[in-house]
């Protein structure tokens, strides 16, 4: 067995499932202290993400998800295993990091014109804020589309003899050919936490105390 991800992408996958699933129902419930807090939060993993993209193990590497079109369809017949993402789920996950920070942005700058406003709403025009309210309402369909593809998808290879889950959680697969170099996701997790106290502390305050008041 090969170690393929490193602790911090393992943590980063389950970490992201949780978040997104919280936002989505604290967003349909009205509980929107909840729906800030985890939305910083999520912020936060991403741009820690981004950052293990360019400074973590080979596996987590931006680089590493770049393939042609060609490479992403020939990997969609081909049933070898990948040390990391294989060229067709590399596409998915920069679909999921565009479609997230999407949802992120906008919620930033979105605003019932009511009572509830992101932190960006009173530095952009009211014009800005209207396409983010409204985009951040239509994207999360769009997200929730792209989950639900790719659930399919691990179900598909689950059946072609292919566990992608469980690699996602024991961070080993079986007869990988050459050992990716690792990184120890400890740095990513404090690169998480300095990024959280950072965004909570600026934007947080008001939603946490009447979470915790």
């Amino acid at each position: 067995m090969t170690k393929v991800w490193d602790g911090f992408i393992r943590g980063f996958h389950w970490l992201l499932v949780i978040a997104i699933a919280v936002l989505y129902v604290s967003g349909e419930e009205g509980w929107l202290d909840v729906h800030f807090v985890a939305g910083y939060l999520l912020l936060a993993l991403m741009f820690t993400r981004l950052i293990w993209g360019v400074i973590g193990s080979d596996t987590a590497k931006l680089s590493a998800l770049i393939h042609s079109p060609k490479a992403a369809i020939l990997s969609l017949r081909s049933n070898e295993p990948s040390a990391g993402h294989n060229p067709a789920g590399s596409y998915m996950v920069l679909l999921f990091f565009v479609l997230i920070l999407v949802q992120l942005f906008s919620g930033l700058m979105s605003t019932d014109d009511i009572l509830v406003e992101g932190p960006l709403v009173a530095y952009v025009p009211s014009s800005w804020s209207e396409v983010a309210s409204s985009l951040h309402h239509d994207n999360i369909d769009i997200l929730l589309f792209a989950i639900a593809l790719h659930v399919v998808a691990i179900v598909v290879y689950r059946l072609r003899g292919k566990n992608l889950a469980k690699t996602l959680l024991t961070g080993k697969e079986s007869n990988v050919l050459q050992q990716p170099r690792m990184v120890s996701g400890k740095w990513a997790y404090l690169i998480f936490i300095v990024l959280s106290v950072g965004i909570l502390s600026v934007w947080g305050g008001e939603p946490l105390s009447s979470l915790f008041s």
